[in-house]
């Protein structure tokens, strides 16, 4: 069972944040806590009751835009991949799909 939002606002400020189970600082490479945490919870957001934006704002203290800012600079670096390669390489084509289907509207190509 999900803890509270509460709950995850105490974890999170004691050290003890759910979504940062399983990555030990060997496991992450070079990441700061923050980025391990972005990468645990990108693995496994769909658990988190409520919408996304929701969840990040009360998981990281960030508007969601800052937050994709912040992952698609964490996605583009060394550090990442080798700290979670699957998980990155899935959001790298996540992402250049979604560049791709945008230049393709703009340019009035269909895919």
């Amino acid at each position: 069972m999900e803890p509270a939002p509460a709950a995850h606002d105490a974890a999170a400020a004691s050290g003890d944040h759910p979504a940062a189970e399983g990555l030990d600082a060997g496991e992450a490479g070079g990441l700061n806590r923050r980025d391990r945490e972005i990468l645990a919870f990108e693995r496994q957001w769909w658990k988190y009751a409520g919408a996304k934006e929701q969840a990040i704002r009360e998981l990281f203290d960030m508007s969601a835009t800052r937050y994709y800012q912040v992952l698609n600079s964490l996605i583009d670096t060394p550090e990442a991949l080798a700290a979670d390669p699957m998980l990155v390489k899935r959001l790298r084509r996540l992402r250049a799909s979604r560049q791709r289907q945008r230049s393709a509207r703009r340019l009035g190509i269909e895919i």
